[in-house]
Formats: structure tokens, sequence, C-alpha cells
């Protein structure tokens, strides 16, 4: 399967992409070795491997949940542009 110049031009338009000749050129060439790469990994025989989310196998990524004492209230604020007693300010996004 290769890619036309009219199907760039296509999916420009369905990305509402306003591309130049020499763009839609250029594009045309990039899409279509990338559809050639694509098209050469289909030749891979993959009969028997199981699929998998990750290439490597992961095991708990994540560490444990242990309780420890939170970060004081100046050491979090310290370096906030304008910090107040409880916390951050910040500019009204809804009004006054």
């Amino acid at each position: 399967m290769s890619i036309s110049r009219a199907d760039v031009v296509k999916v420009s338009l369905l990305a509402r992409l306003q591309l130049t000749d020499e763009q839609l050129n250029e594009m045309t060439e990039q899409l279509g070795q990338i559809v050639s790469y694509v098209e050469q990994l289909g030749e891979v025989p993959t009969e028997g491997v199981e699929p998998m989310a990750h290439a490597i196998e992961l095991r708990n990524a994540f560490a444990d949940d242990v309780a420890q004492a939170s970060l004081p209230r100046g050491e979090a604020l310290e370096n906030a542009p304008h910090p107040s007693e409880e916390g951050y300010l910040v500019p009204a996004v809804l009004g006054d």
C-alpha cells in the first residue's frame, strides 16, 4: 500500500492544515516511507508470540506506601511566588 498525494490532501483537509504544494510533496514522500516501514514490520513472523504491553516485563513499578511526616508548610511554600498563611495565592479565574 502506498500513500498518494490525494490521500495526503484529504488528511490535511480533515486535520484543517493548509499545506503548500511543496509541503504536500514532502509529506507524501515522508508518509510513504512510514507506510513502507510499517509494511516491512508486518513481514516479521509473530506466530506464537504473546502480545505485551511493555517491551520489558515490569513488576510493581511503584514504591510501597509508607506513612511518614509531611513537608513543613513553610518549606513547601518557600519557592511559591505569592504564598499566604494557608497555601498558594493565584489570580482569580472566574472573577471576584
